[in-house]
């Protein structure tokens, strides 16, 4: 799919995003980041204080409360950043209004179609054109197309109950890689970024594992240039394995459109495609409840795809000072969302 942008796709995000910074129509929140280690990853974690405010301002149990405003049925201009493709416009690319990263954007359906169904080809292949066209640079009228290596996208998609979907109309986020990162000197890389330099295991279908996370994932890699029937041939194959882990070899797998059978993340890059099933769109941490009086839910850390990105983000100082003082409690964070892989569902057993 080629996006038709009048400009490259990095630097007219980040003109875009900028201007609504300026303009007052974004909300970016500043974090603080370390980096945990455990089961042989990095792992990036944030404390984002401003995440707790936002919760605390939860409706009185009296209050009614109104059908939920659709972001992206009519998006503000202030946030749009372009519709594509250009020659008929399927989808809308639209600025995170409330962005802990800078330059985080989505892609959402024009069409109003549900987080909750199975992904189709189009969706793919537009998630896949974003990514590509991402660190393109272009010159003589945008004949010559080079690539930045530098520049590149994470893509990660919230399907279900369980996975950390805020809004019900389908959409895929894109973070900046570079922008995520701390400095030139952190450790942390992408989680999918592992499955090409350390040891993976396949799975008897030859799917990619790997053995040190705690949690159930599958992953496969991409080749390069994909035809739009390749990358939907990967995301079928990687769903029915969650679907099989999360439901069992009975669960019909022949269904390619309709309600998913299961809530997952997605995640992809240029090189890889991954997936785990959720079965908890929450986990618990063990805090000093002295510590966290004023925060509402404290100790419950709610998880979306950017576990698949490595890195995960908490609201209250109580859960950014456990975690800190005791990573190992991560594994047990990123197990009760999914599904432990000792726990006899992995297909390649």
């Amino acid at each position: 799919m080629l996006l038709g942008l009048p400009e490259n796709l990095s630097t007219l995000v980040a003109r875009r995003f900028t201007a609504a910074k300026e303009a007052n129509q974004i909300v970016f929140s500043k974090t603080q980041l370390t980096t945990l280690h455990a089961s042989g990853v990095p792992y990036q974690l944030r404390y984002c204080p401003a995440l707790a405010k936002k919760q605390n301002q939860a409706p009185k149990p009296d209050e009614k409360k109104g059908p939920k405003p659709d972001p992206f049925e009519n998006p503000s201009p202030d946030l749009l950043i372009a519709e594509i493709p250009r020659d008929q416009p399927r989808y809308a690319l639209v600025l995170n209004k409330f962005p802990v990263i800078p330059n985080h954007f989505i892609l959402a359906t024009k069409a109003w179609k549900s987080q909750t169904d199975i992904l189709e080809k189009e969706d793919v292949e537009a998630t896949y054109a974003c990514l590509q066209s991402w660190g393109e640079t272009t010159t003589d009228g945008g004949q010559d197309r080079s690539l930045d290596a530098a520049k590149r996208l994470f893509a990660f998609y919230n399907s279900g109950e369980e996975s950390g979907a805020s809004q019900p109309h389908r959409h895929i986020q894109f973070l900046p890689v570079e922008a995520m990162r701390e400095s030139e000197s952190d450790p942390w890389r992408p989680l999918v970024d592992h499955f090409a330099s350390e040891k993976v295991t396949k799975t008897g279908s030859g799917l990619l594992v790997l053995p040190q996370l705690p949690f159930m994932h599958f992953a496969r890699d991409i080749p390069s240039n994909p035809s739009a029937d390749m990358l939907y041939e990967i995301y079928l194959s990687l769903y029915r394995a969650a679907v099989t882990a999360a439901r069992g070899a009975s669960e019909d797998l022949s269904r390619t459109e309709g309600p998913a059978a299961i809530s997952y993340n997605l995640a992809m890059t240029l090189s890889t495609m991954i997936i785990c099933p959720r079965r908890s769109e929450t986990a618990q941490l063990t805090i000093d409840p002295q510590q966290a009086s004023d925060v509402h839910q404290a100790g419950t850390l709610s998880l979306n795809g950017t576990i698949l990105a490595g890195t995960l983000m908490v609201k209250a100082e109580a859960e950014w000072n456990e975690l800190r003082s005791n990573p190992e409690n991560l594994n047990a964070v990123l197990t009760a969302i999914s599904f432990p892989r000792s726990d006899g569902t992995d297909p390649s057993s």
